[in-house]
């Protein structure tokens, strides 16, 4: 065996040993919770408390994305690096799975029931059908015009009775001697054709009576309004009709 002053001199040199290592761990464990506390400028570009980077968000003046920063969520005294980076809370979501079992959470049928043509995958009715009986839509009755969905109750003409006109002419709304047409209407305020009526033309009916010497252009007159008019010794001047754009019959092609 060896002396025992050799012994004795191993057994020394290994307490000492452990006496530093145990020393140089407690040391080194200062050093890094001292460089936790703040973020080095240098490297990163922040400082001061524990941060989280956001998501990208773009930028309105440069179109690019920008990182925004968030103190949420570390530890305190916590640097930010790689393996602690995290979405904030609420930015991503569980994928919701459909049918796999009350471990998923809509229980064992997801909510459809256990039998049916609604319960299988990719089944189900549109909006409305009632299994082939006849539907609501089409039991209960349809109002007439555009209340009802149809085209063509859609008005045509923006239409004024005469006795408006004459009701115009008596308080100088209107000039007695000038025309009156639509745009003399409209800008008089007496029609106030707005949204789908403001293109509409002018028809003129017949309720009321009108003064003499009354010349009034439209696209359209009753027949009892152009009576009255011609009566009374004014005239009516019918504007053409707005030319409907139809595509040009083809060309039949001759056998030679």
């Amino acid at each position: 065996g060896l002396p025992c002053e050799t012994l004795a001199a191993f057994a020394q040199h290994s307490v000492t040993m452990a006496a530093f290592m145990a020393a140089f761990s407690a040391t080194s464990a200062t050093v890094v919770a001292q460089k936790r506390v703040t973020l080095s400028a240098r490297s990163s570009g922040f400082s001061g408390a524990p941060v989280r980077m956001a998501a990208a968000v773009p930028c309105k003046a440069t179109g690019r994305g920008a990182l925004s920063v968030s103190a949420q969520g570390l530890v305190e005294g916590e640097r930010l690096r790689l393996h602690n980076l995290t979405p904030l809370v609420g930015s991503k979501k569980r994928k919701s799975r459909i049918g796999r079992g009350y471990g998923a959470g809509q229980g064992g049928s997801c909510g459809k029931g256990m039998r049916g043509q609604n319960s299988r995958s990719g089944g189900g009715t549109r909006p409305g059908f009632e299994g082939g009986q006849t539907p609501m839509w089409r039991r209960f009755p349809k109002l007439k015009g555009i209340a009802g969905g149809m085209g063509a109750g859609l008005p045509k003409f923006v239409t004024i009775n005469v006795d408006v006109i004459a009701d115009a002419l008596a308080t100088s709304t209107l000039s007695a001697d000038s025309e009156v047409t639509l745009e003399a209407l409209k800008s008089a305020g007496i029609i106030k054709a707005q949204g789908f009526y403001r293109n509409l033309p002018l028809k003129v009916l017949g309720n009321g009576e009108l003064p003499a010497g009354v010349k009034i252009t439209a696209m359209a007159f009753s027949a009892s309004a152009q009576a009255k008019i011609e009566a009374s010794g004014g005239t009516c001047e019918l504007l053409p009709p707005k030319v409907k754009w139809m595509r040009a019959p083809k060309e039949k092609k001759v056998k030679a």
